[in-house]
């Protein structure tokens, strides 16, 4: 691997990759044999420690990098999905074996991930968790149940937030695990959406068992671990409102990364319906004669307004990253303004499209697109925690308001009274 010192600057980066491509790049190349090759560059994570597969190039660079990967049609390593917060949270936390073992092949889209932390009695009280954790001779067995699990019916790995110690206070009895999701202790049971899809799972532990190195951090410090998972999820929201489009020229790796969007990434197909779809409104607006309706111009211009506002908020977000700052509660600010936008986004549609929004079918509104918009743009609001999440994130962190007195952070977890008996 060439040396990219800290010196280098947008110009010396675009050359070298660029020279890389040229010499590397080859679309009969099958796809994971590709991207092991990005892994051994560092140009697949250039910002990565160049141990782990890095260049420790500065985030900013990344953009120019994707150009000059788009310039010549070169597709880039897996970073969609859940298996990007494992891969943020191993190189924030994990061990060498964690890194060694997971790193590689989250990157090469070998293995797929899922995120183990919602429950169906405490909602979006992550630190409320029951599902349990026992240490039984060396290895630790979960009993319990997760729910809204995006992929686990298709993840080999999950990210686990347990509870290992029912005598510390909520926060500080919680455990994280990297589990094993085809044994036989570990049951998954898909959700049927309104808008159609079934991306969400419940998951159930019956003695599912984790390995000690399994274990990404002591008992009493998971809520720390699942902080970190947690600010990587929501700055990235804004990447929500667009998805892999996979590409129709020739050659394997192509053909290869078309089956990987069909099948492994499929769950997430209707993420972009989920943020509204923006970028459709002034197409839609000309197609239905709308943008002549001054009431209806008013909202399309408060939606953009409201978008381009959304836009500077994730770059601020980068920027920070950029600099090296740790996550913070910005990521909380641009998850609460991508709900905002999609809820208007969402009202723009049915302004323009009337009653025929509610159709779905061929030969309803761009083939039920709208449709989907509608009924998918809620779960915006939800997932990653609630807005309401989100608002009080922003009034004690960015606003430095007083906390709202809670019951359940001064004894222990054990004694604190639920809306579900978990078996002890």
């Amino acid at each position: 691997m060439t040396d990219t010192t800290a010196e280098s600057t947008e110009e010396s980066v675009r050359t070298e990759v660029r020279a890389w491509l040229e010499a590397n790049w080859n679309p009969d190349y099958g796809l994971v044999e590709w991207r092991e090759k990005l892994c051994d560059s560092g140009w697949g994570a250039p910002h990565w420690p160049k141990e782990w597969y890095g260049r420790d190039l500065p985030v900013k660079f990344n953009a120019v990098i994707d150009e000059e990967f788009a310039k010549v049609g070169a597709v880039g390593v897996a970073k969609a999905g859940i298996r990007t917060l494992a891969a943020a949270t191993i190189l924030a936390h994990g061990t060498d074996l964690h890194k060694q073992k997971f790193l590689k092949r989250i990157l090469t889209g070998e293995d797929t991930w899922c995120q183990l932390f919602s429950e169906p009695g405490s909602g979006s009280d992550m630190a409320g968790a029951v599902t349990r954790a026992d240490k039984r001779g060396n290895k630790w067995v979960i009993n319990g149940q997760k729910v809204w699990t995006t992929s686990a019916h298709k993840a080999h790995w999950g990210l686990l937030l347990a509870r290992a110690d029912w005598d510390k206070v909520k926060h500080k009895g919680l455990a994280y695990f990297i589990l094993d999701m085809k044994q036989p202790g570990v049951q998954v049971h898909p959700l049927r959406q309104m808008n159609g899809h079934a991306s969400f799972n419940q998951v159930f532990f019956t003695d599912a068992e984790v390995e000690p190195e399994m274990m990404i951090c002591d008992v009493g410090d998971g809520w720390t671990v699942a902080t970190t998972t947690l600010m990587h999820e929501r700055r990235g929201a804004d990447g929500l409102r667009s998805w892999a489009t996979a590409s129709q020229k020739p050659g394997r790796i192509y053909e290869e990364e078309r089956a990987e969007i069909a099948t492994t990434m499929e769950p997430y197909k209707w993420y972009p319906q989920r943020a509204g779809r923006v970028d459709l409104v002034l197409q839609r607006a000309k197609e239905t004669g709308k943008i002549a309706d001054p009431v209806v111009r008013q909202e399309i211009a408060k939606l953009l307004i409201m978008s381009k506002s959304a836009e500077w908020t994730a770059r601020r977000a980068r920027a920070a990253q950029e600099q090296g700052k740790p996550q913070g509660p910005e990521g909380s600010l641009g998850k609460l303004v991508a709900s905002n936008v999609a809820r208007q986004a969402a009202r723009v549609h049915t302004y323009m499209t009337g009653a025929d929004a509610l159709l779905s079918g061929e030969d309803s509104p761009m083939g039920g697109t709208i449709a989907e918009i509608l009924v998918s743009v809620p779960a915006s609001s939800i997932a990653g925690g609630t807005d309401e999440i989100q608002r009080n994130i922003i009034s004690e962190r960015v606003l430095k308001m007083p906390r709202e007195t809670s019951v359940d952070t001064s004894k222990p977890f054990k004694d604190v009274p639920r809306n579900i008996v978990a078996s002890r």
